[in-house]
């Protein structure tokens, strides 16, 4: 595909440190082109990437399942996008009125933040590729009222309260003290992804990524897909590393390979990976603030929803035990080839952790 196209652009790097109050960014802020936008779809659809990862194709794969999305700002066209996406790609309606689509303010009421641009495209992925790859699941948007780490913390603590399975494109730089919010990412029975960001390894990891409780979703490749020549690599951008501050999940510091990454007893993100890279991106609807409403992106934001909805077809509650437990309910395609900074090794790396979920797991 043509070199324009580029994992999603944050809005400008935020100060992380010191007293100014912190503030989340959407992975890719370092990125310096834009996604580009079409007349129609030209990136990866939703069969193609089910047929690459060998994903359940049932219209009702999530069915019973909600799968909550949490992002900053309003995107106020996104239920007529979402529908526009599924008639597209010959997916079930997801509306409020068949109660498959629900969208809320950080407190679960109907005060819905002011609009932006650019959160409104992030949406639109996270929303369409969580409905995508779980057609049968509810889809709850949490809004929060801005990019402050305060009311994104809000409103996960909502999407936490209400759906087994939380998916966040969003981060900001690791900070000291980021511990003392873990608890807002860890509630039993749930399954929480975030990630790891796209500015490959030298960046180094992010919060909330790197919480223990969290599930770090990296990126990769996809090469020709439905040919004998398919391949998944590692994608260049995938970020990750050692955390600075969080202490390793007890069964990820027992995991065999985990020696390998040398992070000295801290967390090592990202934990698992989906295609991400651009230049093998997805195609979604966005119509608010646009002229042409089809852009393809990529990014691990990619990545995150659709690891998100991914488990919740699976029924299973997704966490480090789960991962890294020496029984393992999922099958992973391990990725050897590519490097962010890593090089891609087997069975744990810093660029595309376990590797990507594939085969007919439940």
């Amino acid at each position: 595909m043509a070199l324009a196209l580029a994992a999603l652009v944050a809005p400008g790097a935020w100060a992380d440190s010191g007293n100014v109050e912190r503030r989340v960014h959407r992975p890719g802020r370092h990125a310096t082109v834009t996604p580009r936008a079409t007349s129609g779809p030209t990136g990866l659809t939703p069969d193609q990437v089910k047929q690459a990862y060998a994903f359940p194709t049932a219209a009702d794969a999530g069915s019973g399942q909600t799968v909550a999305i949490v992002a900053p700002f309003d995107d106020p066209n996104i239920e007529a996008d979402l529908n526009a996406f599924s008639r597209k790609f010959g997916l079930p309606a997801c509306t409020t009125a068949n109660r498959c689509f629900k969208r809320v303010d950080q407190k679960g009421g109907k005060n819905y933040p002011s609009p932006d641009k650019l959160w409104a495209l992030e949406i639109s992925l996270d929303v369409e590729w969580a409905h995508a790859i779980a057609p049968g699941a509810r889809i709850l948007l949490v809004e929060a009222k801005s990019d402050r780490l305060a009311d994104v913390i809000a409103a996960e603590d909502y999407a936490t309260a209400h759906a087994g399975y939380v998916s966040n494109s969003l981060g900001l730089d690791e900070f000291a003290g980021e511990s003392d919010l873990d608890n807002h990412f860890l509630r039993p029975g749930v399954s929480i992804f975030a990630a790891s960001g796209d500015d490959g390894a030298a960046a180094g990891p992010g919060y909330p990524a790197t919480s223990p409780g969290v599930i770090a979703v990296g990126g990769t490749t996809l090469v020709d897909i439905g040919k004998p020549s398919f391949a998944e690599q590692g994608w260049r951008g995938s970020g990750g590393g050692c955390s600075l501050y969080e202490p390793a999940p007890a069964a990820q510091s027992a995991f065999a390979g985990y020696a390998a990454v040398n992070c000295a007893g801290k967390r090592a993100t990202p934990d698992v990976s989906l295609v991400a890279d651009p230049h093998s991106g997805v195609s979604i609807y966005d119509s608010y603030k646009t002229a042409d409403n089809w852009t393809v992106v990529g990014g691990t934001s990619a990545a995150t929803p659709m690891w998100a909805a991914r488990a919740a077809v699976s029924g299973l509650v997704i966490g480090a035990a789960v991962l890294y437990g020496p029984a393992s309910p999922i099958t992973f395609r391990d990725v050897t080839v590519g490097n962010n900074g890593q090089p891609a090794l087997t069975g744990f790396d810093l660029v595309t952790g376990l590797g990507s979920w594939t085969g007919a797991t439940p």
